[in-house]
């Protein structure tokens, strides 16, 4: 049936590329797409493929990448609405086994381990699983093809059985081609660089649009599988807030200087507004249903109460007399449409729309409701619970650079980013112990006013917004016990306080290098031993949350040691927690790709240490990530049952102590080391590095697209610590070697295959989660990578002989030992459905890859003009390329 799919959809494609562009340019693509196959089916040489482009004129090569991109997405939507079809062939089959990975199955498995309705009722009440959205855009899809893409997803989805008549199905083809059409008279980008507004209304979408709608279905199957396994008298209750949902987006400030305290209050603004509008429509929604009369059914004395209350409160007239429900609802509405004005009548909080909402839903259970609209009703309190008047957490987060800039100005200290990290921390504690903070007031501070700003925005806006308003202030390379107090300082300063004196926020450091992971279980020690942070805790429940970075770990050390060092980090961290009597929170800094943490959720919650989940899970969703996630409501609604699933899990039953575990601890302390010299051989140690990657990569396209709002560099320094880590990932996907994501662990694996055996790493491939999870996204980074295309990249820089010998060969080193581990003869060779993907996408992906080396060529040439024919259709082969790809944020 994908089959079917993808052929039909493509044919719906090649039928609009003879229409729009003309039957000689589609007989072009289908000749470069034959002979794309023929190099990957039957070993054809790259130069075949590319003797087919040769001297390809720009607005030639220009649609032969969108015609390309344009298969990508009917492919990529092929397989959406596949998952979906998959997912209703196994609810179609109940009572038989449930889909593996989904919330009855993994309750299923706990009930069998011997978990009771006790057990799993105490990790209910303190569940939480958070996603966090971040402006971070490697993919930038615009509103108006997120329509389009949504409604080929309806029509598909109306026939994902066959079960339409011809003519119905006829109808639907005619609308997909419109779109379709439609889709390619429409600019993928928008022609201006994003502004954080527009990175604000990007993420609403997925929040208010999908989200928003799928929170209460979420909830809704949760409870029945409960039931299911554990029965109706037996089931533990569900709370109504295990989902919540963070975004960074207006109050990630690190590096961007479009974010500040302006940002922050639009943001929490919009988020209300759009939070709002979502209410107001299920109120309306609810009127209109629910019509009960007096003489027909009885209403709760404390409805009829709020009732009266509100008639007499207001002079307007009473909507719905002579059903006090709609006329209860009326009011609400009214309530909600001045809520965040400055008149008296709105909500002051989502905790009296919520009181508001339950009186209806109590009078209607006391007098017959329960299926005369108890369950509508039941679900805006599933929406409240989880968005209440802020749509989403806002988390802040700053550079501790920055911080020291406006310490140095508040203290009169020019010399204090240059202080030791002890001394500094012994002169803040000595300030906040004596109460002696420079109190900085309405009154501007040089060099320190934006960041004081930011603070007292914080203080005038939680009264107002509520305390689910702000998440976590997250500081960007915490090194020392001195970064999480000087944010203590800054805050007071600001009288950023709350009613009992303390700073109403969540302080987490950030540790994203690897010295820093390893350094972090010291620095944390430094942080609890310290009276005034440990007030602090005290002060904020006892709890606290450590953010751990993959990108920049990976980028400074590679894969392996980045992996080894984050999965050391949480093992440490977590011993410190239990010493120390405080909760320790994992924030996982993941991306899109493997380099940067990107892997299946459910996988990397299984594999991490032992009691690190422990009933709660926070992690970053980025890029075109999460639009491959949140896209399609049905595969949303998936992700989340499956990541609820893991968490139950690990939290509940993890894993039983494993005796081998010390020994494959050195073996993998081996490998990581090993790993992590060999990549900084060839990334750090070698100065002419940075000129091969900045000539072999499309990184001066990549800095130069409207893709973020923010710099693709922290500084303007020319080197790989002023790149951030995705442009330096991005670009290495583009030119197909995908060199972040496996370099250093070939000399790693061959090392230790060497010196342990085959049967010692299979093993560990076999029976530890972490190593196995590892292998896996190893296998699949290679598998989308492609050696010969990426040689034709590297034959751009004058200094290939000097560098391309040296990648191939671990690149080959890599593919062998992951071959020998699992005793392969190719790469996924047990992941038919993975491989089979990557397959639909190579034949479009190459073609793009050879135009983009032609293009990159003429670009450089031509003095890099940042406008014009030349630039947009070397824009399109890096849009094409990364929807080809994945996995590339």
């Amino acid at each position: 049936l994908l089959r079917d799919d993808v052929r039909r959809l493509g044919a719906l494609v090649g039928e609009m590329l003879t229409d729009q562009v003309g039957a000689g340019f589609f007989a072009d693509v289908e000749r470069i797409r034959v002979a794309a196959i023929e190099r990957r089916e039957r070993g054809a040489p790259v130069d075949t493929l590319a003797g087919l482009l040769d001297g390809c004129g720009l607005a030639r090569g220009e649609q032969l990448v969108r015609a390309f991109l344009s298969y990508f997405q009917v492919v990529n939507l092929a397989e959406r609405v596949h998952r979906i079809r998959r997912r209703r062939d196994y609810q179609r089959q109940a009572p038989a086994p449930p889909q593996p990975g989904g919330l009855e199955d993994a309750l299923r498995r706990l009930h069998a381990d011997g978990v009771d309705g006790t057990e799993l009722g105490a990790l209910l009440a303190r569940l939480q699983i958070e996603p966090v959205f971040t402006a971070h855009p490697t993919e930038a899809v615009r509103r108006a093809l997120l329509d389009k893409e949504r409604a080929i997803v309806r029509l598909l989805v109306a026939d994902i059985d066959r079960g339409q008549t011809p003519q119905e199905r006829g109808a639907a083809l005619a609308r997909i081609r419109q779109i379709l059409t439609t889709a390619w008279q429409t600019d993928e980008l928008p022609p201006d660089k994003p502004t954080v507004d527009d990175e604000l209304a990007h993420v609403g979408y997925y929040l208010s649009e999908v989200i928003y709608r799928i929170v209460p279905v979420f909830y809704e199957d949760f409870a029945a599988a409960l039931r299911v396994v554990w029965g109706e008298d037996q089931a533990p209750a569900l709370p109504n807030a295990v989902l919540r949902f963070g975004s960074w987006v207006g109050g990630d400030m690190d590096g961007n200087p479009n974010v500040g305290a302006a940002a922050v209050v639009k943001t929490l603004t919009v988020q209300r507004r759009l939070a709002i509008e979502a209410y107001r429509r299920d109120v309306r929604r609810l009127a209109a249903l629910l019509t009960q009369s007096p003489h027909r059914v009885g209403f709760s004395p404390a409805l009829l109460a709020q009732l009266e209350a509100y008639r007499a409160a207001d002079d307007g007239p009473a909507p719905g007399v002579g059903m006090p429900y709609r006329e209860f609802l009326g009011w609400v509405e009214q309530r909600l449409s001045a809520t965040g004005g400055d008149g008296p009548h709105g909500y002051d909080c989502a905790a009296s729309l919520r009181a508001d909402i339950a009186l209806l839903d109590d009078s209607l259970r006391r007098h017959g409701g329960a299926n005369a609209g108890h369950f509508a009703v039941q679900r805006l309190l599933w929406r409240i619970d989880t968005f209440g008047f802020h749509l989403a957490t806002l988390d802040l987060r700053q550079h501790a650079e920055v911080h020291d800039a406006a310490l140095a100005a508040l203290l009169g200290d020019e010399q204090w980013s240059g202080r030791e990290p002890a001394a500094k921390a012994r002169y803040l504690r000595r300030l906040l112990d004596d109460d002696a903070v420079p109190r900085a007031g309405s009154t501007p501070v040089t060099g320190a006013e934006d960041t004081l700003e930011v603070f007292r925005t914080v203080g005038r806006a939680l009264p107002s917004f509520g305390h689910h308003a702000f998440g976590a202030y997250i500081i960007s390379m915490s090194r020392s016990a001195a970064d999480a107090l000087g944010v203590l300082v800054l805050a007071r300063s600001a009288d950023c306080v709350d009613g009992n004196g303390h700073v109403p926020l969540d302080i987490v450091p950030l540790f994203e290098t690897v010295d820093d992971l390893d350094g972090a279980t010291q620095t944390m020690r430094s942080l609890f031993e310290d009276p005034a942070y440990r007030r602090h805790l005290v002060a904020r429940g006892g709890s606290q949350m450590v953010m751990l970075g993959y990108s920049d770990s990976a980028r400074d050390a590679g894969i392996v040691a980045s992996r080894w060092a984050l999965q050391q980090a949480q093992i440490a961290l977590q011993a410190l927690g239990r010493e120390t009597g405080l909760r320790i929170t994992f924030f996982h800094g993941r991306g899109g790709s493997l380099s940067r943490g990107g892997s299946k959720t459910e996988r990397a919650v299984i594999a991490a240490p032992r009691g690190s989940v422990d009933g709660r899970l926070r992690f970053t969703e980025q890029g075109e990530v999460i639009h491959r996630k949140y896209g399609i409501r049905a595969l949303a609604l998936r992700n989340l049952e499956q990541t609820t699933g893991a968490v139950l899990r690990a939290s509940l039953r993890p894993r039983p102590t494993e005796p081998r575990e010390a020994e494959w601890r050195r073996v993998m302390n081996a490998m990581a080391g090993s790993s992590r010299r060999h990549y900084r051989a060839l990334v750090y140690e070698r100065g002419d590095f940075i000129g091969y990657f900045r000539t072999v990569t499309p990184i001066d396209v990549i800095e130069r697209l409207r893709i973020g709002s923010r710099p693709s560099r922290r500084s303007a320094a020319d080197s790989i610590d002023s790149l951030r880590a995705i442009p330096w990932v991005f670009a290495w996907s583009q030119n197909r070697a995908g060199l972040t994501g496996w370099y250093g662990a070939g000399t790693a694996l061959a090392g230790a295959l060497a010196a342990e055996g085959r049967e010692t790493l299979a093993e560990m491939a076999r029976d530890w989660p972490f190593f196995a999870t590892l292998i896996d996204d190893l296998e699949m980074v290679m598998a989308k990578s492609d050696m010969a295309i990426f040689e034709r990249y590297s034959r751009l820089s004058a200094a290939h002989e000097a560098f391309y010998p040296q990648i191939n060969a671990e690149f080959s080193r890599a593919r062998d030992a992951i071959l020998a581990i699992k005793r392969g003869a190719e790469l996924l060779a047990a992941d038919h459905r993975l491989r089979i993907s990557i397959r639909l996408r190579n034949p479009y992906v190459d073609p793009m890859s050879i135009l983009q080396i032609d293009l990159l060529n003429r670009w450089r040439e031509a003095g890099r003009p940042e406008e014009g024919p030349l630039f947009h259709a070397l824009v399109a082969t890096v849009n094409g390329i990364a929807a080809g790809i994945q996995n590339t944020g």
